[in-house]
């Protein structure tokens, strides 16, 4: 990664005859200091500065992804009696209405055995409408 960041010398762009041969001030550098050089230094002292946070930070995300492990743990340890109440009511619910639904059906059968309907025709079959008034 930092190799794509120094150049080799010589493969960068041409530099600026004013960039490299003067100070900020603009007097000739007396020290043979070029802007490859003062990008290497630069480049060098953010390096620095990532290794530094990344060094500091590790510790502090370490506690919190373990904070959020142990909360996720307290959800699902919370989370787990709901559950199981709740398969438990929705048991009890589809057992009503599975209930309902067979009283409906033999209703429905017996409904239409009096009615002169046949027993094997259609539930859901109704009634002919009246027309509409005009």
């Amino acid at each position: 990664m930092t190799d794509e960041m120094n150049p080799t010398p010589g493969t960068g762009p041409a530099p600026n005859d004013d960039t490299e041969t003067s100070t900020p001030d603009g007097d000739p550098a007396d020290n043979g200091e070029g802007p490859s050089s003062r990008g290497r230094e630069w480049l060098s002292q953010l390096q620095e500065m990532i290794d530094r946070v990344a060094a500091e930070a590790g510790p502090v995300a370490r506690d919190v992804a373990a904070k959020a492990a142990e909360l996720a743990a307290v959800a699902g340890e919370k989370a787990g009696p709901f559950a199981r109440r709740a398969a438990d009511v929705t048991g009890d619910v589809g057992t009503m209405v599975a209930e309902r639904s067979r009283r409906f059906a033999d209703e429905m059968r017996h409904h239409g055995a009096e009615g002169g309907a046949p027993p094997d025709a259609p539930a859901d079959a109704a009634p002919p409408e009246d027309p509409p008034p005009a």
